[in-house]
């Protein structure tokens, strides 16, 4: 059977300070030249222009927030040339989905997090659906996670169709330690 050896970095506590780690690990595994697309949770915007600024040129950002973005924030980001989906849905907070959000949660709330980017933006239609992409989320702000995964829309991430499912395919940063609230 055929090995692929790959770096993971792991921080010992999870939170924004990760921010700067996360972006030189998803910068490396980008240079990997497979994946195009990095989709980043970013509430206000802030983790979003540091992504964009990251990776202009050599992959596409789009920044995801669940309420409306700092107006100079998406101004910046859309300026350099990524997409905002802003005042987006929850795929994971269904009461019927609490199971799954919890699964997620064992590996940390910055996990869940990059799960749920990449399944917005798959029902969104950002992205191209069933082609891996990066996604990154933090532990409250931030970024502190970021892993490669199959876009698929939240309808058939859990669905029976096996080339349609969700797959998480490699981790590149997480916290150690998670945050119980």
């Amino acid at each position: 059977m055929e090995k692929v050896e790959k770096m993971v970095t792991y921080f010992k506590e999870p939170g924004p300070e990760n921010t700067e780690g996360v972006i030189r690990a998803v910068v490396e595994r980008v240079k990997e030249g497979d994946i195009k697309t990095v989709i980043v949770a970013s509430t206000s915007g802030a983790t979003g222009v540091r992504f964009v600024r990251a990776f202009k040129g050599i992959a596409e950002v789009i920044a995801v927030s669940y309420e409306a973005m700092d107006s100079e924030n998406k101004r910046e980001i859309v300026r350099m040339g990524a997409k905002v989906l802003e005042k987006t849905h929850l795929p994971l907070e269904a009461k019927e989905r609490e199971a799954i959000k919890n699964s997620f949660y064992t590996l940390g709330q910055g996990f869940k997090v990059a799960v749920e980017v990449i399944l917005i933006a798959a029902d969104k239609e950002a992205v191209t659906l069933y082609k891996d992409v990066i996604g990154v989320g933090g532990t409250d702000t931030g970024a502190d996670t970021a892993v490669v995964a199959r876009a698929t829309t939240s309808k058939e991430a859990f669905g029976e169709d096996k080339k349609k499912k969700f797959e998480v395919r490699e981790i590149i940063a997480m916290p150690l330690k998670k945050m119980w609230w």
